[in-house]
C-alpha cells in the first residue's frame, strides 16, 4: 500500500504532540490552571504517576532472546529422503534449434534475435531502406 492511501490515523514520528498553541492568553492561562489544580489532586490523592511507570518496569520480565540450534529442534529424528537418480546440479540451457541465424545489436545495446538473412541485412541498415 502507498503512504498516500493512508489515512492520518497512521503516524509516522510517534505519538508525542508538539507545543500547544493557544487562541488567545486568556485560555492559556485556564489551561495552566486547569494543570495545576489537576496536579494538586493527584498529590492530594498520593497519585504519582512517574512513580507507577517506575515500578510497572521494574516488575516486567526481561526480554530473553532464544536462537533455535539443531539440538533443540524436534525433527531431529526424522531422516532426509534419497532419491536415486535426481540430481539438483543446473543445467546449462543452450539453443540447439536452427529458427535463429544469429542474435544482432539494434542500438543501445538492444540484443534482437535474427530469423532469416533479410532480417539481418535490415538491421544492418538500421531499417532505413
Amino acid at each position: 500500500m502507498t503512504m498516500h492511501l493512508v489515512g492520518p490515523a497512521l503516524s509516522l514520528n510517534g505519538k508525542r504532540k508538539g507545543r500547544v498553541k493557544f487562541r488567545n492568553a486568556d485560555e492559556a492561562r485556564k489551561a495552566r490552571d486547569l494543570d495545576a489544580s489537576w496536579k494538586e489532586l493527584q498529590k492530594k490523592w498520593d497519585v504519582d504517576l512517574e512513580e507507577k511507570r517506575r515500578r510497572r518496569a521494574l516488575k516486567a520480565e526481561p526480554l530473553i532472546y532464544k536462537l533455535n540450534t539443531p539440538e533443540d529442534r524436534s525433527t531431529r529424528h526424522i531422516p532426509s529422503v534419497s532419491t536415486p537418480g535426481h540430481s539438483t546440479a543446473t543445467v546449462h540451457k543452450v539453443y540447439t534449434g536452427t529458427k535463429v541465424k544469429g542474435i544482432a545489436t539494434m542500438h543501445k545495446s538492444n540484443a534482437v534475435p535474427v530469423f532469416s538473412n533479410e532480417e539481418a541485412v535490415e538491421i544492418s541498415r538500421m531499417r532505413r531502406g
